[in-house]
């Protein structure tokens, strides 16, 4: 598992007192308010305000005072460490997805998870068979019945005509 998550990536300046303008990741935006460390090139990063402005995160960077400093930034990722929290049942990060062994109910290697797409409606996991085709699964219940991160291994149900 890793212990730090990219949410987001520093893509501009904002003003002249060394704000930065960045792009998340993640869906939950909201999340920002409450980060007070971030780390920049795993730097560890003091944040001394965040807000948004159309559809990006503004932040203020402790020692970031001017637009030259923050120009240093640009194109930086900015990662956060993982929480010890634990997350609402049935919902996962998606880097400790990605790399799962799929195995359908009837025991049956169906290949690796290789990137998750989210619809807005439920994510769809995308996942690579042995012959190299990609098989596309809702994470719906009535798909997805064990996630077994200890073991790298994700059970699912096949509905008729989803293969």
């Amino acid at each position: 598992m890793q212990d730090k998550f990219e949410i987001g990536k520093i893509v501009n300046t904002f003003g002249i007192k060394g704000e930065v303008k960045v792009v998340p990741y993640t869906d939950d935006i909201e999340q920002f308010k409450k980060i007070k460390k971030v780390y920049i090139n795993n730097e560890a990063k003091e944040i001394e305000s965040s807000k948004y402005h159309k559809n990006t995160i503004i932040l203020k960077i402790k020692g970031i005072d001017s637009m030259n400093d923050a120009e240093n930034l640009r194109n930086c990722v900015i990662s956060v460490e993982r929480t010890n929290k634990k997350l609402p049942e049935n919902t996962y990060y998606i880097t400790d997805l990605i790399g799962l062994e799929v195995y359908s109910d009837e025991n049956n290697l169906l290949g690796i998870v290789k990137d998750i797409y989210n619809t807005g409606a439920n994510d769809i996991y995308s996942v690579e068979t042995p012959e190299g085709k990609e098989i596309l699964l809702p994470a719906i219940k009535e798909v997805i019945k064990q996630v077994d991160i200890e073991n790298k291994k994700i059970i699912v149900h096949i509905l008729k005509g989803l293969i």
